[in-house]
Formats: structure tokens, C-alpha cells, sequence
């Protein structure tokens, strides 16, 4: 029976391409920057552009899609979710790391809570489950803007929420697209409509329905959308080229950080929403699981990251801690994908 669902699950041609399009193109950008074919600059720039330009589109692309009340109420209990899983953690992270001290452990707290979800976990959830987990990805983020602008500054500056982090919360691209497309998605019954030509006749759609009403404004966004991904990997893969594994392998703290942080949090994830399904007090689908594991089994957040640098909040451990889980999370998400498909097959999602 198990060897059968793996079988099935590793011929699966969406996930097996998803899986390798991940590995290779993260190595291709690994060695192109050991190659000197990309310099030390590249990574950053194709990270500006990823996120400024191609996720912001991806996000927005993603809720330019009709709404119906099971899309409404997932979307809804990701929402909660979203924002409960970073409490959880909050709590839970003290004993995990309960051996360390001081500002040792701050820093594994605060980069085991916020992983890189806007920048490794939505290309890998828009490749295996596509515009529907985007579309729960750009919701189930919203928590972690929250928090990570908040309890994140505030536990690794030691000072009050400035108005400088109010104003990241909610003014970067990637989350004025985000509220943008969600706001047209939930209330696009409730707008102006217009009367628009489909494969199947004539139909009323909202007038900020661009991918119905604008075609000529959506294909653009549609092409940025998809260079989400590919560029994302790239500035992975650079970025690994960068630094001195043997150096970071050296930490076993690093090293026990990462596992808390690509497996101890998805599993503690899939524990409470295989729970919460059975009893039905916030069930999600098996998309739902996926897109959730997907984005808490990232490696660790650039923004967690630059506070323990710029606070100095040991920052030698962060820059350690970044590398291993990155390369941690790389092993590691296809195994996740794997578990996941194997869940479907056991009927519970």
C-alpha cells in the first residue's frame, strides 16, 4: 500500500516536474556563480525584481478568478490559520530552544517562526498547485506580514513598533497587490458589471475583472507572473554559490536550527490541521495543507535574518543558520510534497 502511493505520487508528472524545475534551476544558479558567470550582484538584483515586479503580479494574477463559497470559506480558515500558526510558534519555540540563552535564543526563535515564504515558498507553491495555491499562499501571508513587522522587530531591536515597519507591513508591493486582489476577489459580486464575451457566450463580470474586462492589461501581468519562479531559483542558487558551506557546517546550532525549522514546523503544522479537518473546526484542503507545509518548510527569512545583523543578535549564527536551512529546505521539499501526496491518497484532505 505505501510503496504503491509512492510510486503513483513520484510518477505524477505535475510533481515530478515541479520538483525537478525547482533542483535544477537552483543549481544552475549555484553554478553559474561558482562559474563567475553571474557576479556577486545578481542575486540581489534578480531578488529586487522578483519581489518588487514578479510576485507582486503573481499575487495580483492569482484572485483574478470567480469566487464561489468553498474557495471563500478556504480561503477564510488559511486566513486564521495564517495568523494562529505564528502565535503557536511564538509559544512553542521557547521550549524548543529552551537550552540556549540571551540573544542566542531570540535569534533561533524569531528565524524558526518566519521563514521565507513570499520568496522560496510561493514560486514552489504556484509550480505544484498553480493559481489556487497562489491564491491561498498571498492570504495565508497576510499573518506573517503581521507578525514578522511586529513581534519579529520588536523581540530582536528590543524597542517599541516604529511607524518605519507600520509602513513595510502594508506599503510594499507584494501587499498592496495582495489586499488589492483580495478585496476584488471578495467583493467582485458587489461591483459595477460589465457584459464580457467567453468560451461559452456572454456573460457579466466585475469591471476590475481584468483578466475578463482587460486582456491587454493581463497578459503583461501574466507574463511577469510567470518569471516568478525560474528568477526566484536563480537568486537561490547565487546566493549558495556565495558563501563557504564547510564554514557554516561547522555549527551544530545551525544545524539543529534547521532541522527545527524545515521539519520539526511543517510537522507540527500538518499535527494540529490533520486535527483540526477530522473534527471539522477549521478544515482545509488538500491544496490548503500543501500551499500551508509548503510556505513553513522555507528556509529562513531575508527581512528575520537582516534584523539579527543589523541589531546585532548574533549575527554569524543567522548568516550560518540562512545557509544550512536554505540548503535544508532544497532536500527537503520534495520529501514534503511527497508526504502530502500521500495524504491525499489516505482520503482526509
Amino acid at each position: 500500500m505505501f510503496f504503491d502511493i509512492l510510486n503513483t505520487t513520484l510518477t505524477d508528472m505535475t510533481i515530478l516536474s515541479a520538483i525537478s524545475s525547482t533542483i535544477f534551476i537552483i543549481l544552475l544558479g549555484f553554478i553559474a556563480r561558482k562559474k563567475e558567470i553571474f557576479n556577486d550582484q545578481v542575486g540581489k538584483i534578480l531578488s529586487k525584481v522578483v519581489l518588487t515586479v514578479a510576485l507582486p503580479a503573481l499575487a495580483f494574477k492569482a484572485f483574478m478568478q470567480d469566487i464561489d463559497p468553498s474557495s471563500l470559506a478556504e480561503g477564510r480558515n488559511v486566513l486564521i490559520w495564517g495568523i494562529a500558526i505564528y502565535i503557536i510558534l511564538i509559544v512553542l519555540s521557547k521550549p524548543i530552544f529552551m537550552k540556549f540563552k540571551g540573544d542566542e535564543q531570540d535569534t533561533l526563535r524569531v528565524l524558526t517562526i518566519f521563514g521565507s515564504t513570499t520568496f522560496f515558498g510561493i514560486p514552489i507553491v504556484g509550480a505544484i498547485y498553480g493559481t489556487e495555491g497562489v491564491l491561498y499562499a498571498s492570504i495565508f501571508n497576510i499573518g506573517y506580514r503581521i507578525f514578522l513587522y511586529s513581534y519579529g522587530y520588536i523581540k530582536m531591536s528590543g524597542l517599541k513598533m516604529e511607524m518605519k515597519n507600520v509602513k513595510s507591513m502594508f506599503l510594499n508591493p507584494i501587499v498592496l497587490a495582495t489586499f488589492l486582489g483580495l478585496f476584488i476577489w471578495l467583493v467582485q459580486g458587489y461591483l459595477p458589471q460589465v457584459t464580457v464575451a467567453t468560451e461559452t457566450g456572454l456573460t457579466e463580470v466585475a469591471f476590475l475583472r481584468i483578466d475578463q474586462t482587460a486582456p491587454w492589461l493581463f497578459q503583461p501581468m501574466t507574463y511577469l507572473a510567470g518569471i516568478a519562479s525560474p528568477l526566484a531559483w536563480l537568486a537561490i542558487g547565487s546566493t549558495l554559490g556565495e558563501v563557504s558551506f564547510k564554514k557554516a557546517a561547522a555549527s551544530n546550532t545551525s544545524w539543529f536550527y534547521s532541522f527545527a525549522k524545515v521539519i520539526l514546523v511543517p510537522i507540527i503544522n500538518i499535527a494540529f490541521l490533520l486535527i483540526l479537518t477530522l473534527t471539522n473546526i477549521l478544515p482545509v484542503s488538500l491544496v490548503g495543507l500543501g500551499t500551508i507545509v509548503v510556505m513553513m518548510a522555507t528556509p529562513t527569512a531575508t527581512v528575520a535574518a537582516a534584523y539579527a545583523i543589523s541589531f546585532d543578535k548574533d549575527a554569524l549564527l543567522a548568516s550560518n543558520a540562512s545557509l544550512l536551512s536554505t540548503i535544508s529546505a532544497v532536500v527537503m521539499m520534495p520529501i514534503w510534497i511527497v508526504i502530502i501526496s500521500m495524504l491525499d491518497s489516505l482520503g482526509i484532505f
